[in-house]
């Protein structure tokens, strides 16, 4: 597929990231991109699953990640900070009873030790110390077990949508480029792993949006405006007039961009879903 892609960012670690997405997480829920089931069959495959297995999902947000495991049968526990995400979360297990939420991050688990046998973290490694966290993980793993970091990685151009779609982002975000900064590139997640062999596989995936669905994918990125300030800007009535002039003129430049590429009343926002995996030692 071409063009260049993003990680797209969830919970957890520096940039106040577990507040960021204090005010989106309806839209998170309901519009972020899912994981193919084909992630958990990976890893059945790979033996990093039995049917005993346990599963910690480290910045788990709403349970995007979760939800394909617990719908095979495994026992899952969700760590996530963000007090809103994590109650959302909490609330599949009226349809998932082996799913727990804990609060903890991803340097601080709050788990016992050699617990669990597969670690999951989608969508987040960004957000970490990566060298508190990786030690968290060995601590808490099993001998032997593994650890699995999943990204739906956007594409980021090579057609007028995608390239409309990225064009906006930079226009209308807040702070685009320094959480694009941040960003671990595929070169270095091989130092998180290290020295144990790290695997790469990439499966493709996509959103078909309506006007609605679309909308609400962009709002619900940390670094996108709100009708309000978020909690952990400002929230003076100016800044309050000035937020809801520019989430205005977004939500205009979002329907000018459905309207230009939408067939039958949809858009089709491209990702490749990245499974880095391997045995932590």
């Amino acid at each position: 597929m071409p063009g260049r892609r993003e990680f797209c960012s969830n919970g957890g670690g520096t940039l106040n990231s577990a507040e960021r997405f204090t005010g989106r997480v309806e839209s998170y829920r309901q519009f972020r991109p899912r994981y193919p089931d084909a992630v958990a069959a990976l890893l059945e495959t790979e033996r990093a699953l039995n049917q005993s297995s346990l599963i910690a999902d480290v910045a788990a947000g709403t349970g995007l990640l979760a939800e394909i495991f617990l719908a095979r049968g495994y026992e899952v526990t969700a760590i996530e900070p963000n007090a809103e995400m994590r109650a959302v979360c909490a609330a599949l297990a009226k349809q998932y009873p082996r799913l727990r939420c804990v609060d903890g991050t991803a340097e601080s688990t709050g788990l016992p030790s050699h617990s669990f046998d597969l670690i999951t973290v989608g969508q987040a490694l960004h957000w970490f110390d990566l060298s508190r966290t990786r030690a968290e993980f060995v601590r808490i793993l099993r001998r032997g077990g593994w650890c699995a970091v999943v990204y739906n990685e956007r594409r980021l151009g090579g057609d007028g949508f995608h390239d409309g779609y990225e064009k906006l982002l930079r226009e209308f975000g807040i702070d685009y480029a320094t959480v694009q900064r941040q960003h671990l590139t595929p070169e270095r997640i091989p130092g998180f792993f290290a020295p144990s062999e790290m695997r790469r596989i990439a499966l493709s995936n996509a959103q078909l949006l309506t006007l609605e669905g679309l909308e609400g994918r962009i709002v619900s990125s940390s670094y996108m405006p709100q009708p309000e300030p978020s909690s952990h800007r400002s929230s003076s009535a100016q800044d309050g007039a000035r937020a809801y002039v520019r989430y205005a003129a977004m939500r205009a430049a979002i329907a000018d961009l459905f309207e230009e590429f939408q067939q039958n009343g949809r858009v089709r926002l491209e990702y490749e879903c990245v499974v880095y995996y391997g045995q932590l030692e």
